[in-house]
């Protein structure tokens, strides 16, 4: 298995300025990476900086603005070197009700959990794919699975989501398998956007930045859910070859 380690590059994790982002930078920052973290409010980007010391580098940004997103992305690289991670994790969930979620408010929630994902993908990839080498991972959701009451936008962005991490790795694999693309599902957490008794994000993010600098093209389109990996759906006939031939599939744990 290849791990990214600081000497690969420089890390960034959008969404930095509070919750999972925040656990996730600190994470990383104790891993020895400059984490460059992103988000629309500078002073929570600097409570951010504050706990993880001098590694994090605060960049206040919108990823709804795509030109702001590539224009920013071409700044960290060119301050930072190469960069060897991509944690998406920027998102919105505004709990509306259908009959308050106007075409435009909808709209903007998706431009930031789908288009915001794609930009600083995008933006990424026009240093990773130079170098032929990378790791994107995006914070995924079940909410496209069994939508909640009030969470129409949240639910079909992140649905999309994670069917755009599947088009990526369409796009790229032939070509760049080192470049690793992957969902993970961090569960219920204990944050603005979460439940109050759900999960420590600083518990999650232990997790999430293992999975993170795993860099195997064996990882490129899998999902994992907190700590173990989601093992695809299996037909029958693939299911009594398992069991003719004593087999069972294990999924990895981190």
């Amino acid at each position: 298995m290849t791990q990214i380690t600081p000497k690969d590059g420089f890390a960034v994790v959008t969404g930095a300025g509070s919750g999972l982002g925040r656990a996730l930078a600190q994470q990383l920052c104790a891993e020895g990476f400059t984490v460059v973290g992103t988000g629309r409010r500078a002073e929570a980007l600097e409570e951010t900086a504050a706990l993880c010391g001098g590694r994090f580098d605060a960049m206040p940004l919108d990823v709804s603005d795509f030109d702001a997103v590539t224009e920013g992305f071409a700044g960290m690289t060119q301050r930072h070197g190469p960069m060897a991670l991509l944690i998406n994790n920027a998102a919105v969930y505004p709990k509306r009700d259908v009959l308050d979620e106007t075409p435009d408010r909808f709209w903007h929630s998706m431009k930031i959990n789908l288009g915001g994902v794609y930009a600083c993908s995008w933006a990424a990839l026009q240093d990773m794919a130079p170098r032929g080498t990378g790791r994107i991972l995006n914070v995924a959701s079940y909410a496209d699975f069994a939508p909640l009451p009030a969470s129409a936008a949240y639910s079909v962005s992140k649905g999309a989501q994670r069917i755009l991490t599947r088009a990526l790795i369409a796009d790229l694999f032939d070509r760049f398998p080192d470049i690793v693309i992957s969902d993970w599902l961090p569960g219920a957490l204990a944050t603005g956007m979460g439940i109050p008794d759900g999960l420590p994000p600083e518990v999650a993010a232990r997790w999430g930045a293992k999975l993170a600098l795993m860099r195997d093209a064996g990882l490129n389109g899998t999902i994992f859910e907190r700590d173990m990996e989601l093992l695809p759906p299996r037909g029958l006939k693939s299911k009594l070859k398992d069991a003719l031939l004593l087999r069972r599939p294990r999924p990895r744990r981190l």
